[in-house]
This record gives structure tokens, sequence and C-alpha cells, in this order.
């Protein structure tokens, strides 16, 4: 990957997941793939809610609790009400991360404050026992959704599944990319190289999609405002890019790719990349393997239009999570 796409990679992170004393009990989520692996390649922003809105370390715990239609930020220990000082902050904090240049953000799970998703919502004070559901999500990753959509974002403990891994470092990544081209001015000339270079990650991931992009930038004419058509493009990349591609998505983008090289190739190679990539479909080796053989053959035989495609090299390969899907 060229080192211009390594440049000020900066990603929030929940700050307990750096190691940092911040829980209510003063302790830490530490995790050793963003601090050890990840971390190499990246600057970290932390941000505790709780600690920043001044609960202090150690603290009693906090929780969302339901009081009629309401979802409310709570202490049970001692009554006191959260939401509004916690809203208030959130909404603070989001839009100062809003001018960081972040490319993406990684959340703590289960937290009333930093939860993604499936957060615990308990019964209120008044409601009687009963138990709590999950659908709630914190506070504070609500405000930062909210304020930004297209950032990619994460709970760390869904990053324990390797294609989600895998699927948000390579959004970071091309959320990098796209801030370089904000940067530069976006022009439909740029707009079209961008989506050309990504266009078989794409296709990977939804080809109907891919090609929905393609016809946007397309049927675009000279008079079209370039930032309306920057901002259409967007939305559905980052539609697209949120989920995984499937092996059967991977498998298809391969048999395109080879498509490029198997006329140069004799028998022999063409039948070992046809094998090769058949036993990835069949889930026999990772996506590593075949992606390493088409690389060969793409360098070997100089295909331009392959050679700068993001589907080849999505991310660092000392991350190997294409090891792993």
């Amino acid at each position: 990957m060229p080192a211009s796409e390594l440049s000020k990679i900066r990603i929030g992170i929940s700050a307990c997941l750096l190691g940092q004393e911040v829980r209510y009990n003063g302790g830490h989520k530490r995790d050793a793939f963003l601090t050890d692996t990840f971390g190499r390649y990246v600057e970290w922003v932390a941000v505790c809610p709780e600690v920043e809105l001044g609960m202090g370390t150690p603290r009693p715990p906090i929780r969302l609790e339901r009081m009629g239609e309401e979802v409310r930020l709570v202490m049970p220990s001692t009554g006191e009400d959260y939401t509004e000082p916690m809203r208030a902050w959130s909404r603070r904090r989001a839009e100062a991360l809003a001018g960081m240049e972040l490319d993406g953000y990684v959340l703590k799970k289960d937290s009333p404050s930093c939860g993604m998703e499936r957060v615990k919502v308990y019964p209120g004070t008044y409601a009687g026992a009963g138990a709590p559901s999950k659908d709630g999500r914190g506070l504070f990753a609500e405000a930062l959704i909210a304020r930004l959509p297209d950032l990619p974002v994460e709970e760390e403990g869904r990053l324990n599944d390797p294609p989600l891994r895998e699927n948000f470092i390579a959004r970071i990544f091309v959320h990098h990319r796209w801030r370089q081209g904000e940067r530069e001015g976006w022009t439909r000339a740029g707009l079209m190289r961008f989506h050309e270079r990504h266009k078989f990650l794409l296709l990977g991931r939804n080809q109907s999609g891919m090609r929905r992009l393609g016809r946007l930038l397309g049927g675009a004419g000279k008079d079209t405002p370039a930032d309306g058509l920057a901002a259409a493009y967007r939305a559905g990349l980052t539609e697209i890019l949120r989920r995984p591609a499937t092996r059967r998505g991977h498998t298809n983008v391969q048999h395109h790719l080879a498509g490029f090289v198997s006329d140069a190739l004799d028998g022999e190679d063409r039948a070992e990349l046809a094998e090769t990539i058949e036993r990835y479909r069949l889930g026999l080796v990772p996506l590593i393997v075949p992606l390493t053989l088409i690389r060969h053959h793409v360098r070997r035989q100089g295909v331009a239009y392959l050679q700068d495609q993001v589907y080849l090299e999505p991310h660092p390969h000392e991350l190997m999570l294409l090891n792993h899907v």
C-alpha cells in the first residue's frame, strides 16, 4: 500500500480499549489487536464520556433505563439522572471530533455511553422487576453516528469476527482516500477515477450498488455541481461498504479479475488459477491465496487497469486480515 495512504490515519476510540484505567471500577479493557497491531498504522483519539463528563474513576456504575417511551441514563445506586448532561456533552464532543479528520471510530461494546448496538436497557425504577431488553444504543455513540453518518464505526467486540474486522479496516482506508479527494476538491473526473479504482471492492459487496454508482457518475452532465454529485456518491458508497463481502461476492470478483489475465496464461497456469479460485469458493483456503496469485499475474503481465485496484491491496499486508477471511 502506498505510503501516501498511510499518512495521518486518525481513529477515535473508547479510551479503555487502549488500556487507560477509566472504567467505573478503575480498570480497563485493553485490546491487543487495536493497540499492538493496528495501532502501528494509526493515531488514536481517545475518548471516555463518563470521565470527560466529570464522573470520576472509580465511580458507581450507570445504565440505560426505560421510563415509559423514553430511555434515560441513570446511576441506580444514587438515583442521579445523567441523560441530559450526557446528551449535551455528546453533541459537543461529536462536533469537535467532526473537525479532527477522523477516518474511523472504535466503540466499547455494551457501554451505556459508547455501545453501538444491543446495549441493555433496564426497566425503570418504578416499572418493577424484569429482564433488560438488548435494544439500546449508548448516548455518545448515538450522537457520534448522527453527526458523522459516513464515518466507519464499529464496536471492539464485533472486531473479533474476521470478516467484520477486515471490512471495517478496509472502510477506514477508503474513507481516508475519500478525505484526500475532498481536500483536493472533487471534480466529476476525480470521482470517476475514484470509482474505477474501487470498482472491484464495491463489486464484491454489492454488484447492483456498484453499477448504480457508476450510472450516477456516467449520467452526470458537465454542468452537474461536483459537490452535489460527490455527496450523492458518498451516501451510496457508505451504504455499500457497511456490509462485508460474502465468499460468493469475493469469488465473483476473482472470476472477473481472472478474465483480465487468463488469455495470456498457458494451460497449466490457467488451470492453477481456476483451481485456486474454486478452492477459495469451497472454503479450503483463505482469501489471501487467490489474491496473491492474481496479483502475481497482474504484475507479471503489467495489466495497468488492475495494478491500482484497491481490492487487490485494501490495507497493509502486515495486518494479515485477508489470511482469515
